[in-house]
């Protein structure tokens, strides 16, 4: 018998012959061949005609579906109108021998396409399709009934499961779709072809290759000629098919300079070989118990990696690993490296934020699938810019032999390295920072920013003991004391309330709307720049009896307080003062008490402004845009300057004066609930900054730790 080529088509197209149903589909458009389907081209979605239209193949447990995208096949154009008849000459009537002669030619034309069709369903003569066959076995393959898949095969069932599940375990795929192709008959054998469309457990990720395999005569029906190559058309025996999926290394967070601020920090790496596992689904399960992630998709990762490569699981940070470690210990199999690496710690960390790993809960609560090498920002600029850094992985589907090794590249997806993110930090000024920090004994915390542009030159931090803030520099609200005096003095010089040499009392205590104020004072009339200097509360409370709310309001929303700065890369708090018409509410807020809250940031924004006369948004990343306030009085800010000036000179905040260029500033210390809060609050030169230092006891001195920073900044 001559071979001939029978093409599949619907049940519609062979007169009704029905083929078994399921998912597999009749020939028509397919997926691209062999080589990656580029991310931004979803898998075919159900019902178009190159795929299956019954149930989708059963998922991997543990892992969801990757959702299928696309659009449908347009509608087939209408079918062509029949002529106008009524414009049509009569027609002549046939006569009955050629009546006679049509029919009969029209009947021996049903009797031959009745044949066509029997021959095509069936075979001609007696021998059958193999396409049945052909189509069931794809069909079980496809929603993995494997044993009926191998029942169909010239191969022991055992065999065609172990190759089928083996394949679909090792490309840790979450779906697999067959589409029919054709088959080419000759005698007692045949070829199909089809097409294979899998979702691999990246999103995005769908590798589409055509296939094909041969069918022999056995009996009264038909067998797949089992070979590896049934699964890919080069697999031979002894290789198996491998996803190998590189991470680059997250980008860095870099000063102004361009150097990175993450530092070499202990990182712990573990992972196995998984060729030498004895059983990879206990090790899942056990590290999975440990990390609380999914065991099928830790499986997933081992089964799917190349056998005799170093597979790194997670790398942790010194804390987590010390919390898991116990856990960790009992996983069989599993290596641990301690490494060095620029990524858990950094300089600026109340900017720069923090990163967690593959078993980080934020990863989990976002739904992301497990996947070695990845990386999440947890806060600050990390967080912000977490896309921009993490980079896209390289993914290749593989063909590995007996011994592990790379046979050929079948799919690759390109990834693309992380883009740093550019800071305003000044290396410098981090560094003196952190060196006057490390000098101290108690909790602190330092915000630096260039007072004529606003942009921030350092934030560092050190933890002892106290009541420092959680929310660090940038967004901490806390109660300023009578380092608000500075936004106090300048409403009391504005309004003319107050001059600089204007003698006012500084009492013991003074009510206003019935609450008592309290100062150390001696009852005397001193100069309003001595009150000043020593921070005289009671002074500024009996002042307050002459303010006016409205004028007080609109001073502090001069310097920018209250101003919304949530189009921040990172959350930073601009200060709150409400306004208020009660007296004794009014006499609190001038000296920093009541409802007054500041963060350190907006502090040094304040002192930025007196420095240059102009308020600017804070700056964290390079190109930011500055939309600057409203320039300052420039007579007040001149007096506020010599106020600040003589307060270091002579005054409460004289530890901060060193050697060198004149330093201007004003402190404050606010008992809290559980200690001390001590303030800085100054400038010199263009360097605008806060200090602060946090204890259990009163003699604290952010003063004295200010110059510490300063003189550390001239070394």
């Amino acid at each position: 018998m001559t071979g001939r080529r029978i093409v599949s088509f619907s049940a519609s197209e062979r007169g009704g012959h029905a083929r078994p149903p399921g998912p597999v589909a009749p020939a028509g458009p397919v997926p691209p061949g062999p080589g990656p389907v580029p991310p931004d081209h979803g898998p075919v979605p159900a019902d178009r005609g190159d795929v299956p239209a019954g149930p989708p193949a059963a998922t991997r447990p543990g892992r969801p579906a990757l959702a299928r995208h696309g659009s449908g096949r347009p509608p087939a154009s209408g079918r062509r109108s029949a002529p106008d008849r009524r414009s049509a000459p009569p027609r002549r009537s046939a006569s009955p021998s050629r009546q006679a002669k049509r029919a009969k030619l029209a009947a021996l034309a049903v009797v031959a396409v009745g044949v066509l069709v029997i021959g095509l369903a069936a075979g001609f003569g007696s021998e059958p399709s193999a396409e049945p066959t052909a189509q069931a076995f794809l069909l079980d393959w496809q929603q993995q009934r494997y044993d009926a898949a191998g029942a169909l095969t010239t191969a022991s069932p055992g065999t065609v499961v172990a190759a089928l599940q083996g394949a679909f375990a090792q490309l840790d795929a979450t779906q697999l779709f067959l589409t029919m192709g054709s088959i080419t008959q000759h005698g007692s054998t045949a070829q199909a072809s089809f097409t294979a469309s899998v979702d691999l457990a990246q999103q995005g990720r769908v590798w589409s290759y055509k296939g094909q395999f041969g069918l022999r005569r056995a009996g009264d029906g038909w067998k797949v000629q089992w070979v590896p190559s049934v699964v890919y058309p080069s697999l031979t025996q002894g290789e198996r098919l491998a996803v190998r999926t590189d991470f680059p290394s997250r980008a860095p967070v870099l000063d102004s300079a361009g150097q990175p601020l993450e530092v070499p920090s202990p990182v712990y790496v573990v992972g196995v070989w998984p060729h030498r596992l004895a059983n990879p689904l206990a090790t899942a399960q056990a590290f999975a118990n440990a990390t609380q992630l999914e065991t099928g998709q830790v499986l997933g990762q081992i089964t799917a990696a190349p056998p005799n490569q170093f597979l790194t699981l997670a790398s942790l940070d010194p804390a987590t690993y010390a919390s898991l470690r116990s856990e960790l210990h009992g996983v069989p199999g599993l290596v641990v490296q301690p490494e060095r690496e620029r990524l858990f710690q950094a300089e600026a960390s109340g900017l720069v934020g923090g990163v967690g790993g593959e078993v980080s809960p934020a990863l989990r609560a976002d739904g992301a699938l497990y996947l070695p090498g990845t990386t999440v920002g947890l806060s600050g600029l990390e967080l912000r810019y977490q896309r921009e850094l993490l980079g896209t992985p390289t993914t290749e589907v593989v063909t590995v032999n007996r011994a592990g090794a790379t046979v050929s590249v079948l799919a690759q997806w390109g990834g693309s390295a992380g883009t740093p993110v550019r800071t305003t930090i000044d290396s410098k000024v981090q560094q003196a920072a952190l060196a006057a920090l490390d000098g101290g004994s108690a909790s602190g915390e330092i915000v630096a920013v260039q007072a004529s542009t606003g942009q921030v030159l350092a934030v560092a931090q050190r933890r002892m003991s106290g009541p420092l803030a959680a929310a660090g520099a940038l967004n901490a609200k806390l109660t300023p004391g009578t380092a608000f005096t500075i936004v106090s003095a300048a409403a009391l010089l504005g309004g003319g309330l107050a001059k600089v040499y204007t003698p006012i009392l500084c009492e013991n205590s003074f009510t206003v709307g019935g609450q008592t104020f309290t100062s150390d004072g001696t009852d005397a009339p001193k100069p309003f720049s001595d009150d000043f200097a020593n921070g005289c509360g009671t002074a500024f409370v009996g002042l307050s009896e002459r303010l006016n709310p409205s004028q007080f309001a609109q001073v502090v929303k001069d310097f920018g307080i209250g101003a919304d700065w949530s189009s921040l890369p990172v959350p930073a708090f601009s200060g709150s003062v409400p306004s208020t018409a009660a007296r004794a509410d009014l006499a609190a807020e001038t000296i920093g008490q009541g409802n007054v809250r500041m963060s350190p940031l907006s502090m040094a924004m304040v002192a930025a402004a007196v420095d240059t006369g102009n308020w600017h948004t804070p700056e964290f990343t390079e190109n930011a845009p500055d939309p600057a306030g409203t320039a300052l009085d420039a007579s007040t800010m001149s007096a506020l300057r010599n106020l600040m000036r003589g307060a270091v000179r002579s005054g409460a905040a004289q530890a901060a004066s060193v050697p060198g260029a004149p330093v201007f500033g004003q402190v404050g210390l606010v008992r809290t609930g559980s200690g001390w809060l001590s303030w800085f609050v100054g400038f010199r030169g263009d360097i605008a900054f806060t200090v602060i230092e946090s204890g259990k006891t009163s003699q604290l001195s952010a003063a004295a730790l200010a110059g510490a920073f300063l003189s550390a900044l001239h070394t």
